[in-house]
């Protein structure tokens, strides 16, 4: 048996771009199939909807609020919810799984985090970190930055992507690197949560907590990913209209050509 869970996912009580609450979000899930999801708000650097004007504690307590939600009506529709967040630096986006709430209360100083910092330490305190949406092109992205040296894996599938040709590179790009890859429906509002639009990635195993998870990323041991037939199959006509940064393990800038890179 084959366990399906949704990897990216926003509540409105964390992230301004949601429309919808947590608790809203399971049924809907269980109903489609789901074992269960995970909360992945937008973090502070991003497009979060808590304060940076109040105290760090309070501060997490607020962020927090979405995915306790959904964790509460969670337990009453018989799914799992889990808890993570999505980090932005420069356009660029991390998917960070594994450390929980007490532990972001007694670190404030992941605020200031470099990419080379997140990945150091959410590694050392048994998480992993994953390139969200990596090839995503938007209005605000000047530049495409690829942290090839600092992530365990590549969301080679998201269902935000209005150009399909941002996953068929994300995925060649996560072949490249020999990285475990995941799918994930960027869920901001119950409306997305449909046949046919929702991603995911299967396990073999039920998950019984993130660090579960974190154990099938960093062992490289997850299904396969849920999504539409053909999303990632190489067309020929893939192209960037930005400039791509290819980072390495100490997150300096490489220069090198992302065709050279790929391959291609």
């Amino acid at each position: 048996m084959a366990y399906l869970y949704e990897t990216h996912l926003h509540t409105s009580q964390a992230s301004v771009c949601a429309n919808s609450r947590g608790r809203d979000y399971v049924k809907r899930y269980k109903d489609l199939g789901f074992s269960g999801i995970i909360v992945t708000d937008h973090f502070y650097r991003g497009n979060c909807a808590i304060s940076r004007t109040l105290p760090w504690d309070k501060w997490v307590h607020q962020f927090c609020k979405g995915y306790e939600d959904a964790l509460e009506e969670g337990a009453r529709q018989g799914i799992d919810v889990f808890f993570g967040w999505e980090e932005t630096f420069n356009g660029d986006d991390y998917l960070v799984y594994g450390l929980d709430k007490e532990w972001l209360l007694q670190h404030p100083e992941v605020r200031t985090w470099t990419r080379k910092q997140q990945f150091d330490t959410v590694k050392e305190n048994g998480g992993c970190v994953i390139q969200a949406h990596p090839f995503r092109h938007r209005h605000y992205i000047r530049c495409i930055h690829l942290s090839a040296g600092c992530v365990d894996g590549i969301e080679a599938a998201n269902a935000g992507n209005e150009d399909k040709s941002n996953d068929v590179l994300a995925w060649l790009y996560a072949n490249r690197l020999k990285l475990p890859v995941i799918a994930g429906t960027d869920t901001h509002s119950v409306t997305e949560v449909v046949d046919g639009k929702v991603m995911g990635v299967y396990l073999n195993n039920k998950i019984n907590n993130i660090k579960d998870f974190v154990d099938a990323v960093l062992s490289d041991t997850l299904g396969p990913v849920k999504i539409p037939t053909g999303r990632c199959d190489v067309k020929g006509n893939e192209n960037i209209m930005v400039s791509v940064d290819i980072r390495d393990k100490k997150d300096r800038s490489t220069g090198r050509d992302l065709w050279d890179f790929l391959g291609i």
